[in-house]
């Protein structure tokens, strides 16, 4: 089979490539990468990336500045990131051209933008699971705008909100992945005659590489219409998308699916024999990771005098290791009560930066090239590596069963 050339965008330090770089038969090929931390001197992703990576092209600059003329040079088959969960509302200007409100939803436009540049046959992205019902206030807006974006750009789109936990990792971290494909693909051509339940819960990307039983969950399914307008989806619309879902021409099937469960690795089974000392608790640190742990009920004053009650419920001194860890943060093993404490023969410490980048399917070391701290929040905020090779396995899958010609289309 031809090797797939892909675009990782938001490349942190380089997950989607390693998961990708780790499948049966070795079809991807990462041509090219982008990775950029705004507001910092010293780029540590980028950095880690350039270290353990030394094929294709490195991008280190603001995505917003890279050139259109660049990005149709990658003349790539594939786009695959994890982008940030902003704020994606749109509005109309004066000249009738579409904008974003505010800066922060700049990103997935540069996704789109990557796309009319280059029309690869697959899309494969990565978000925090709330994308589903951003924002609070105009519940699945967001989500929508995107549904809607890359189906004018010409795709049709699969979604599954996957816990890394339920199919066989050590870590519970829930994350939407949004697949998209070309609709003349001859795979897309080959699911017209699927209903949308079937593709979701049979035959569709996720329901391949990932099972889930025929239940739904307390009957969760509905189907709505996407408007081609997403001004008018982000002034007006409003709609709970569930954890799994398909969209085709602005028809959309979504359920809350069931994971056929796999038996997870456990905290345990993560952990390093031998631990430098500087990862064990002092005993008033001990004490300090015990109260922010425990129960709490505090009278508290707002600004304009109101008075209330913080509460938070209790957890467990210490994490449990014969189970998948809890969610990392990119705060991890700093003193708050999110980071993972470990008691070893009534010893407690923190994880070290190794056992993080176990947590999420890294190799050993893979982020010593960064201070401690940035490593845990690179793995903080990086992808569960082996969810990554079973996707793309399925991809390759895909590509031997449904061959095209991978000759670029100019969707402009």
């Amino acid at each position: 089979m031809k090797k797939l050339k892909v675009a990782e965008m938001f490349a942190g330090v380089g997950g989607f490539r390693i998961g990708l770089e780790q499948t049966n038969n070795k079809l991807f090929e990462i041509t090219w990468a982008n990775q950029w931390e705004p507001s910092r001197k010293v780029q540590h992703a980028y950095d880690c990336y350039t270290h353990n990576f030394t094929s294709g092209i490195h991008s280190n600059e603001d995505v917003t500045q890279v050139s259109n003329y660049e990005m149709a040079e990658t003349n790539v088959d594939m786009i695959v990131g994890g982008f940030p969960c902003q704020d994606y509302s749109v509005a109309r200007s004066l000249s009738g051209e579409l904008g974003i409100q505010g800066k922060k939803g700049v990103l997935f436009w540069e996704i789109t933008r990557f796309i009319q540049n280059t029309a690869p046959k697959y899309i494969l992205l990565e978000n925090v699971d709330r994308l589903l019902k951003s924002p609070a206030s105009q519940r699945g807006r967001d989500f929508a705008v995107m549904l809607s974006t890359l189906n004018e750009l010409g795709y049709d789109i699969e979604w599954r909100v996957i816990n890394a936990a339920d199919y066989g990792n050590a870590q519970k971290r829930r994350r939407v992945f949004i697949f998209g494909y070309r609709r003349e693909n001859h795979y897309a051509q080959s699911l017209l005659k699927k209903s949308a339940e079937d593709i979701v819960f049979k035959d569709g990307f996720f329901a391949k590489s990932f099972p889930v039983t025929d239940e739904i969950y307390k009957n969760r399914v509905s189907t709505t219409r996407l408007s081609h307008d997403i001004v008018e989806i982000s002034d007006n619309f409003s709609y709970t998308f569930h954890t799994s879902g398909y969209m085709k021409n602005g028809d959309v099937y979504t359920a809350h699916t069931i994971p056929v469960y796999e038996k997870a690795v456990t905290l345990g089974e993560i952990l390093e024999e031998d631990v430098d000392d500087k990862y064990f608790l002092a005993p008033e640190k001990v004490e300090k990771f015990k109260y922010l742990r425990g129960p709490k009920k505090i009278e508290r004053t707002s600004k304009d005098g109101h008075k209330y009650f913080f509460s938070e419920g209790g957890m467990s001194e210490s994490d449990a290791l014969d189970s998948p860890a809890r969610t990392m943060l990119t705060s991890e093993s700093s003193v708050n009560r999110s980071t993972h404490i470990i008691e070893i023969n009534g010893r407690f410490r923190t994880l070290t930066p190794v056992e993080a980048e176990r947590l999420n399917g890294f190799p050993d070391n893979w982020t010593d090239t960064m201070p401690d701290k940035m490593r845990f929040f690179c793995m903080g905020n990086a992808l569960v590596v082996p969810l990554i090779t079973r996707m793309g396995n399925e991809i390759e899958n895909i590509e031997a069963q449904y061959p095209d010609d991978t000759t670029q289309l100019n969707l402009f």
